[in-house]
């Protein structure tokens, strides 16, 4: 693995992820976990997680994370400005075209039809993450899928959902307690077993 390496990985992510972290995750995962192997799947999902709680953007905290995990403080370095450089760049370009031309009916349309992709792939990210939590590093296949299922992530998934959904809390003590819930059914089945 190569610095030059990392650093275009990131570049692409950085370059092609409209729509924020979550539309940058199916990005990340591919080069991350499909082309280049530096994280196994169920690392992707750890990786997700801490990238969420933390504080910052999604895509910049996991460059952050691969970088270091994969190359030490050096990587770490090169990965995150590999992808915040063409946000940057875009940003800045866009920024002056905007205000110049913001009143334009064409640039309406065109940022109207970017909407639906980032929805996709906000949409994709999500059901790889659910697929791994539900099923693990094999995956979701039609004839296994009650073999295979984690019941009590499927649990703590619905209960953290309805509970969301239904109550009026902050989403970061929903997360903490479905970890403890995790934390305790992992720490019980160590006992039994």
């Amino acid at each position: 693995m190569s610095y030059i390496q990392l650093f275009l990985s990131f570049l692409q992510i950085g370059a092609f992820s409209f729509g924020g972290g979550y539309a940058a995750m199916p990005l990340i995962q591919n080069q991350v976990v499909t082309l280049h192997h530096w994280l196994t799947a169920g690392e992707f999902n750890d990786l997700v997680t801490i990238s969420q709680m933390t504080p910052g953007p999604i895509a910049v905290n996991s460059a952050t994370f691969v970088g270091l995990r994969i190359a030490g403080l050096p990587g770490a370095v090169i990965a995150t400005a590999g992808c915040i450089l063409p946000s940057c760049i875009l940003v800045s370009a866009l920024a002056y075209v905007y205000t110049k031309y913001k009143k334009l009916t064409m640039l309406q349309g065109i940022l109207n039809t970017l909407r639906p992709a980032v929805v996709a792939m906000i949409a994709t990210a999500g059901m790889s993450i659910i697929i791994t939590s539900f099923w693990g590093d094999a995956g979701f296949s039609l004839p296994a899928v009650m073999s295979g299922l984690k019941v009590d992530a499927v649990l703590i998934f619905a209960a953290a959902l309805f509970v969301l959904r239904r109550f009026d809390i902050n989403p970061i003590y929903v997360m903490v307690l479905a970890g403890v819930c995790q934390t305790v059914i992992t720490a019980a089945g160590g006992m039994v077993g």
